[in-house]
């Protein structure tokens, strides 16, 4: 068994690995040789085509090029933005107008995307021509539509809970059903902030949006159906146990065809881009899964998880005290790191430590997840940003950094009630599946 010192050198060089630029997946296959070669031998480095052949068994990591299909059959129907025109109709009436649409839209297209990055740049193509003949100052406009994206992964079927389940061999369904108030309340909070800001400083926020008649709003509404169907069948599935997370993944695809095919973009073409940009994705996420699996394998044949656990117990702090050190750990890490080399990358270290602490699994992920989302509005790297920045194609990246900050702030916010209560994420899973 390897000391904390060993450890702690280990994971050092793994940072210093992805802060030059190296892939994820490299920095984490060189940690692993090297901890294999140095105290393990030749059976441990040998042991690699194993490992990665029994990392891609797992069932459960087929719904991720699934979830990823699903996001973009309904980017590509044009789903999106109907949706969001039909959100405007019933949120213009707050203070902030407009600003709550791409808060709204952003929380509907995470529940059937799962992804944050995605997010981003559907919300970003579909609101930004908007605004550019509206009074809304231009922070407000960027930070809002980053706020939203950080929804992504948070609300389900957010992607990221589906790796932190294969690491930890954690309920996929009970982190689902976790991440669903925490999500619930996210959205609401960055609602008010806008509030608050309009009400502070409303020069900041828009004129006040011109009512459109009930008749054509009424109209518009059945465009909300068709995240709301999605959403219903693969959350409805695996909250009832009619199929699991994989099933439910492929159920959502299905339904999603007869949707892109009355708005009339069930075309050869259509389905050929998604399925290259879900491929693309899949590879890309699932490299970076598979070398995780091996780096958890060589840990734990060098006693890592032991070695932390004797490390908490000898600190003697208590649960809440180690989510503080570790929220400051991640958003300190969330400035230079993105989100997947942040979960795949520390999870197998920090993972001991919750559980020798007496930490609820399930509630970690939502905890780690939120963590994450916060490191996708961190600036300098926060990757939603230059997404948005890029569809944007105008102005500087400036001005997105300084329009997160409120939302940044509420985030914070977030992660201390989710830390002194956890009940948020865990009275919805424990009330599902007991």
């Amino acid at each position: 068994m390897i000391g904390p010192v060993e450890i702690a050198i280990g994971f050092l060089i793994m940072l210093v690995l992805m802060f030059i630029g190296l892939h994820v997946a490299t920095t984490m296959f060189i940690t692993a040789i090297l901890g294999a070669v140095l105290y393990l031998g030749m059976p441990a480095v040998n042991a690699v085509g194993n490992q990665l052949w029994a990392a891609n068994e797992d069932y459960v990591l087929l719904s991720i090029p699934l979830y990823i299909l699903l996001g973009e059959i309904l980017v590509r129907s044009g789903t999106t933005d109907k949706m969001y025109k039909s959100l405007a109709d019933w949120l213009n009436f707050l203070p902030g107008g407009l600003l709550h649409t791409n808060i709204g839209a952003s929380a509907l297209f995470s529940a059937v995307s799962g992804s944050s990055v995605a997010t981003a740049a559907t919300i970003s193509t579909v609101a930004l021509p908007t605004f550019k003949t509206r009074k809304y100052d231009v922070r407000m406009v960027l930070g809002s539509i980053a706020a939203g994206a950080s929804l992504g992964n948070l609300i389900p079927p957010g992607i990221a809970f589906l790796i932190y389940g294969a690491m930890t061999n954690t309920s996929a369904g009970r982190l689902y059903s976790a991440g669903i108030i925490p999500g619930a309340l996210m959205t609401l909070m960055f609602m008010g902030t806008i509030l608050a800001i309009s009400l502070y400083k409303p020069e900041l926020t828009g004129d006040k949006e011109a009512e459109a008649p009930l008749r054509e709003k009424l109209g518009r509404l059945k465009h909300l159906l068709a995240p709301l169907i999605v959403f219903g069948v693969v959350m409805g599935c695996i909250y009832t146990g009619w199929a699991t997370v994989t099933e439910s993944a492929a159920l959502g695809v299905v339904v999603a065809l007869p949707i892109a095919w009355a708005y009339g973009q069930l075309t050869v073409k259509m389905m050929h881009e998604a399925f290259r940009a879900t491929l693309r994705l899949t590879a890309m996420s699932v490299l970076i899964l598979t070398m995780a699996f091996y780096l958890n394998f060589v840990l734990g044949l060098l006693g890592v998880t032991q070695s932390l656990a004797s490390v908490v117990q000898a600190l003697d702090v208590s649960a809440v005290q180690l989510l503080w050190v570790l929220a400051v750990f991640y958003l300190l890490l969330g400035i230079f790191f993105e989100t997947l080399p942040m979960l795949v990358g520390t999870v197998p270290l920090v993972f001991p430590l919750i559980t020798a602490a007496g930490i609820d699994p399930v509630f970690f992920g939502v905890f780690m997840v939120l963590m994450c989302e916060i490191s996708l509005i961190s600036p300098p790297v926060g990757m939603t940003l230059y997404v948005i920045q890029g569809v944007r194609g105008e102005g500087t990246i400036k001005e997105v950094f300084d329009g997160t900050i409120p939302f940044f702030l509420t985030m914070i916010l977030m992660t201390a009630l989710l830390i002194h209560f956890p009940q948020i994420a865990l009275w919805l899973p424990n009330l599902s599946f007991g």
